[in-house]
C-alpha cells in the first residue's frame, strides 16, 4: 500500500481534535450536509453546511474513524445520533482561537496566500450580525487559521 492511498484527512481531524481538546479549546467540525450518508439534525443545517461541537463534553461515545464520525449528541434537548462520513469533513477548527485546518476537495489540509480561512459563519450562510460598524477590527471575528 503506498502512502498516497492513505487518506490524510482522518489523521488530521482526530490529532487536531486531540490537541484541542488537550489544550482546553473546544473542537467543531464544520460539515458538507449535501453528501451522501450525512445524517445530522437537518433543522440546523444552511447552505448545505452545518457546524457540530464535538468535544467530549458535548457528545456521547465519540468515534473518530478512518471512514467516518460518529457521536450521540442533544439537539433541541432530544438525543440524535450524527453519522458523518471523513468525506464530508470539510474542516475542523477551535471555536474560541479560530486555529484549525480546512481540507481540500482531496482531503490535505487547503494551502491559502493569507493566514486567515473564511470565518465559519460566513461559510455556511449566516448572516454578519455586525452593525457595520467601523470601529470593531477584523480580529474580533472568529476566523480559520491554517496551522503549519
Amino acid at each position: 500500500m503506498s502512502i498516497d492511498s492513505v487518506p490524510q484527512r482522518p489523521y488530521l481531524v482526530r490529532a487536531m481534535h486531540e490537541w484541542m481538546s488537550d489544550t482546553g479549546f473546544t473542537p467543531h467540525l464544520l460539515v458538507d450536509a449535501s453528501l451522501a450518508g450525512v445524517d445530522v439534525p437537518r433543522q440546523h443545517v444552511e447552505n448545505d453546511k452545518i457546524v457540530l461541537n464535538v468535544s467530549h463534553s458535548a457528545t456521547r461515545d465519540l468515534e473518530l474513524g478512518n471512514d467516518q464520525i460518529s457521536f450521540e449528541a442533544r439537539f433541541a434537548g432530544m438525543p440524535q445520533l450524527v453519522i458523518v462520513p471523513i468525506a464530508a469533513v470539510l474542516g475542523i477548527y477551535a471555536k474560541k482561537s479560530g486555529e484549525g485546518l480546512v481540507f481540500s476537495d482531496e482531503g490535505v489540509p487547503a494551502v491559502q496566500d493569507s493566514d486567515t480561512v473564511q470565518e465559519p459563519n460566513a461559510a455556511i450562510g449566516k448572516p454578519n450580525t455586525d452593525s457595520g460598524s467601523s470601529s470593531k477590527s477584523r480580529s474580533d471575528h472568529p476566523h480559520l487559521r491554517i496551522i503549519k
